[in-house]
């Protein structure tokens, strides 16, 4: 079987050993390494008449290589990241090499599954995106930089980051964009699926009714003010998410979600930066890929 192996040497996770362990458990007919930001791209791109595709690496490089899809080879996501969202979502484990073994039984028993994936402004993503609060945290957690061996700053720096940015705000985040048909909110979460995403190994529960093979699920308070930020988080951690509250618009297993800003807001999509936006669009592309499970 034509596998191609693409590895970003620079995630959290990812050394020369793990790689080689990784290797024997598939042996690849190819493993490629990332060069620099968008290059798994490019790779899972040139990949197309491959029989399948697996990357190693964190969410930035799962989300490149499925923005550079050509053919429909099935992928697997081997988590090589300090969070790795989407293959723990997908319920592989934290471990690669255990990982690895379950993509290789899935690869010999044809064993996929055929998921959703979401478009925020013409951009694939494969869990999450959102505009304002949660695209800022992403934006500052960028701006701590990369340890010298070119890791990401772990799950303590992003919920120090968290508790940085609601405590610059007081806890108090007010309306500030419009989202058609539902009205008014501060911020918007777009979600793919369950969970939105992880603090350390608690599961963050966004839109607990969010399912990979549906549609998007969107949760936006109109607006949240410090008295607010104890209940929401406890709503989020306990597994409740969002959906019940009375002071935030919520949509299920939608198509289309636009978005227009009052003034251009941060903007993230599966963890990544994607700059500052004044009017978003969400689509749900359903059935698009299949990923080995």
């Amino acid at each position: 079987m034509d596998v191609t192996l693409i590895v970003n040497p620079f995630s959290t996770n990812v050394t020369e050993q793990r790689v080689r362990e990784v290797e024997d458990v598939l042996a690849p007919s190819r493993t490629v390494l990332t060069e620099h930001a968008g290059h798994a791209t490019e790779l899972a791109a040139a990949a197309a008449g491959a029989d399948a595709i697996v990357v190693f690496g964190g969410d930035g490089s799962a989300n490149e290589v499925l923005n550079g899809l050509a053919g429909d080879a099935p992928v697997g996501f081997l988590p090589g990241g300090g969070t790795s969202v989407l293959a723990r979502a997908l319920g592989l484990p934290r471990d690669p090499v255990g990982a690895a073994r379950q993509v290789a039984d899935a690869l010999v028993g044809g064993r996929m599954r055929r998921i959703s994936l979401g478009r925020v402004n013409g951009r694939r993503f494969s869990f999450a995106a959102g505009i304002g609060f949660a695209a800022e945290v992403v934006r500052r957690v960028d701006k701590l930089g990369r340890s010298a061996d070119g890791r990401r700053p772990g799950d303590i720096a992003y919920m120090a980051t968290v508790a940085s940015v609601v405590g610059r705000r007081r806890g108090r985040f007010e309306p500030s964009l419009e989202i058609a048909g539902l009205g008014r909110a501060a911020f918007a979460l777009v979600a793919n699926g369950d969970p939105y995403t992880y603090a350390g190994s608690a599961a963050v529960h966004v839109a607990p009714e969010a399912q990979f093979e549906l549609g998007l699920d969107l949760v936006a308070p109109v607006s949240v003010g410090p008295l607010d930020v104890p209940r929401l988080l406890a709503c989020v951690f306990r597994g409740r998410g969002l959906i019940e509250a009375d002071d935030v618009r919520y949509g299920h297993d939608l198509d289309r979600i636009e978005v227009s800003c009052d003034r251009p807001l941060p903007l993230q999509a599966d963890g990544e930066d994607l700059g500052d936006a004044d009017h978003v669009v969400f689509e749900a592309e359903r059935s698009a890929v299949s990923v080995l499970i």
